[in-house]
Protein backbone atom coordinates (compact mmCIF):
# COMPACT_ATOMS: atom_id res chain seq x y z
CA UNK A 1 0.00 0.00 0.00
CA UNK A 2 1.00 3.45 -0.88
CA UNK A 3 0.39 6.05 0.55
CA UNK A 4 1.92 9.59 1.82
CA UNK A 5 3.05 12.98 -0.10
CA UNK A 6 6.66 13.11 0.06
CA UNK A 7 8.99 15.69 -1.70
CA UNK A 8 11.74 14.45 -4.04
CA UNK A 9 14.32 15.87 -6.60
CA UNK A 10 14.11 15.35 -10.26
CA UNK A 11 17.58 15.89 -11.79
CA UNK A 12 18.42 17.49 -14.84
CA UNK A 13 18.01 13.96 -17.03
CA UNK A 14 14.68 13.79 -15.64
CA UNK A 15 15.56 11.28 -13.37
CA UNK A 16 13.60 10.87 -10.26
CA UNK A 17 14.04 8.48 -7.61
CA UNK A 18 11.89 6.07 -5.40
CA UNK A 19 12.08 7.12 -1.80
CA UNK A 20 13.67 4.10 0.33
CA UNK A 21 10.91 3.61 2.30
CA UNK A 22 8.91 2.03 -0.77
CA UNK A 23 11.87 0.63 -2.40
CA UNK A 24 11.38 -2.83 -1.34
CA UNK A 25 7.88 -2.91 -1.96
CA UNK A 26 8.49 -2.25 -5.49
CA UNK A 27 11.04 -4.93 -5.70
CA UNK A 28 8.55 -7.45 -4.09
CA UNK A 29 5.57 -6.43 -5.53
CA UNK A 30 6.66 -5.96 -9.27
CA UNK A 31 10.23 -6.93 -9.36
CA UNK A 32 10.95 -3.24 -10.32
CA UNK A 33 8.90 -3.26 -13.25
CA UNK A 34 6.51 -0.17 -13.67
CA UNK A 35 4.72 1.44 -15.49
CA UNK A 36 4.40 5.23 -15.78
CA UNK A 37 1.36 7.43 -18.08
CA UNK A 38 -0.40 10.97 -18.35
CA UNK A 39 -3.49 10.82 -15.49
CA UNK A 40 -7.01 11.72 -17.46
CA UNK A 41 -8.35 13.99 -14.58
CA UNK A 42 -5.47 15.85 -13.54
CA UNK A 43 -2.28 17.33 -14.69
CA UNK A 44 0.17 14.54 -13.18
CA UNK A 45 1.40 11.23 -13.90
CA UNK A 46 0.54 7.64 -12.77
CA UNK A 47 3.03 5.20 -11.88
CA UNK A 48 1.73 1.63 -11.54
CA UNK A 49 3.86 -1.10 -10.17
CA UNK A 50 3.80 -3.72 -13.41
CA UNK A 51 0.67 -6.39 -11.77
CA UNK A 52 -1.54 -2.81 -11.38
CA UNK A 53 -1.00 -1.77 -14.39
CA UNK A 54 -1.70 -5.15 -16.25
CA UNK A 55 -5.05 -5.16 -14.42
CA UNK A 56 -6.05 -1.48 -15.76
CA UNK A 57 -4.74 -2.82 -19.41
CA UNK A 58 -6.90 -5.87 -19.17
CA UNK A 59 -10.12 -3.35 -18.27
CA UNK A 60 -8.91 -1.29 -21.40
CA UNK A 61 -9.06 -4.11 -23.62
CA UNK A 62 -12.65 -4.87 -23.11
CA UNK A 63 -13.17 -1.05 -24.20
CA UNK A 64 -15.00 -0.53 -27.65
CA UNK A 65 -13.28 0.59 -30.82
CA UNK A 66 -16.25 2.31 -31.91
CA UNK A 67 -17.39 4.40 -29.01
CA UNK A 68 -15.67 7.53 -28.87
CA UNK A 69 -14.88 8.34 -25.54
CA UNK A 70 -13.74 4.81 -24.84
CA UNK A 71 -11.11 4.99 -27.95
CA UNK A 72 -10.01 8.08 -26.32
CA UNK A 73 -9.41 6.57 -22.68
CA UNK A 74 -7.63 3.78 -24.10
CA UNK A 75 -5.26 6.24 -26.68
CA UNK A 76 -4.60 8.64 -23.74
CA UNK A 77 -3.64 6.15 -21.33
CA UNK A 78 -1.80 3.49 -23.64
CA UNK A 79 -0.08 5.73 -26.25
CA UNK A 80 1.47 7.79 -23.08
CA UNK A 81 2.25 4.40 -21.33
CA UNK A 82 6.25 4.14 -20.77
CA UNK A 83 8.09 1.14 -19.51
CA UNK A 84 10.35 0.89 -16.90
CA UNK A 85 13.07 -0.68 -14.38
CA UNK A 86 13.85 0.84 -11.41
CA UNK A 87 17.04 0.87 -11.10
CA UNK A 88 19.71 -0.17 -8.67
CA UNK A 89 20.01 3.68 -6.97
CA UNK A 90 15.72 3.32 -7.23
CA UNK A 91 15.57 5.94 -10.15
CA UNK A 92 13.56 6.10 -13.06
CA UNK A 93 13.44 8.16 -16.37
CA UNK A 94 10.67 9.74 -16.74
CA UNK A 95 10.57 10.44 -21.00
CA UNK A 96 10.39 14.45 -22.02
CA UNK A 97 6.87 13.93 -23.32
CA UNK A 98 5.58 12.92 -19.56
CA UNK A 99 7.70 15.50 -17.77
CA UNK A 100 6.04 18.07 -20.42
CA UNK A 101 2.15 16.89 -20.05
CA UNK A 102 2.57 16.99 -15.85
CA UNK A 103 4.77 20.26 -15.79
CA UNK A 104 7.94 18.68 -14.09
CA UNK A 105 10.20 20.83 -12.97
CA UNK A 106 13.27 19.87 -10.19
CA UNK A 107 10.71 19.86 -6.69
CA UNK A 108 8.19 17.04 -7.43
CA UNK A 109 5.78 15.14 -5.04
CA UNK A 110 4.88 11.51 -4.99
CA UNK A 111 1.54 11.14 -3.60
CA UNK A 112 0.41 7.53 -2.65
CA UNK A 113 -2.98 6.54 -4.04
CA UNK A 114 -3.18 3.30 -2.55
CA UNK A 115 -1.61 0.71 -5.11
CA UNK A 116 -0.49 3.45 -7.16
CA UNK A 117 1.30 6.86 -7.03
CA UNK A 118 0.95 10.31 -8.79
CA UNK A 119 4.17 12.21 -9.50
CA UNK A 120 2.79 15.64 -9.35
CA UNK A 121 4.82 19.41 -9.70
CA UNK A 122 5.15 20.29 -5.92
CA UNK A 123 3.75 23.53 -6.44
CA UNK A 124 0.61 22.21 -8.92
CA UNK A 125 -0.28 19.32 -5.72
CA UNK A 126 -0.30 22.00 -3.40
CA UNK A 127 -2.78 24.19 -5.65
CA UNK A 128 -4.81 21.28 -5.88
CA UNK A 129 -4.71 20.02 -2.46
CA UNK A 130 -6.37 24.11 -1.86
CA UNK A 131 -8.86 23.73 -4.27
CA UNK A 132 -10.01 20.11 -3.07
CA UNK A 133 -10.19 21.34 0.23
CA UNK A 134 -12.13 24.51 -0.68
CA UNK A 135 -14.92 22.30 -2.73
CA UNK A 136 -15.35 19.88 0.32
CA UNK A 137 -16.07 23.04 2.50
CA UNK A 138 -18.40 24.45 -0.32
CA UNK A 139 -21.24 21.82 1.16
CA UNK A 140 -22.29 19.00 1.75
CA UNK A 141 -20.41 16.05 0.60
CA UNK A 142 -22.13 14.36 -2.24
CA UNK A 143 -21.32 10.60 -0.83
CA UNK A 144 -23.89 8.65 -2.83
CA UNK A 145 -21.23 6.88 -4.98
CA UNK A 146 -18.49 6.69 -2.57
CA UNK A 147 -17.81 3.16 0.06
CA UNK A 148 -19.01 3.82 3.41
CA UNK A 149 -15.72 5.84 5.23
CA UNK A 150 -16.33 4.07 8.97
CA UNK A 151 -13.52 5.79 10.71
Amino acid sequence: MFRGATAINMDAKGRIAIPAKYRSRFHDACANQIVVTIDLFDPCLLLFPLPQWEQLETTLDTFSNTDPNQRRIKRMLLGHASEHEIDGNGRILLPPVLREYAHLEKEVLLAGQGKTFQIWNESNWHKKIEEDVAALGEGPLDTENLPDLAF
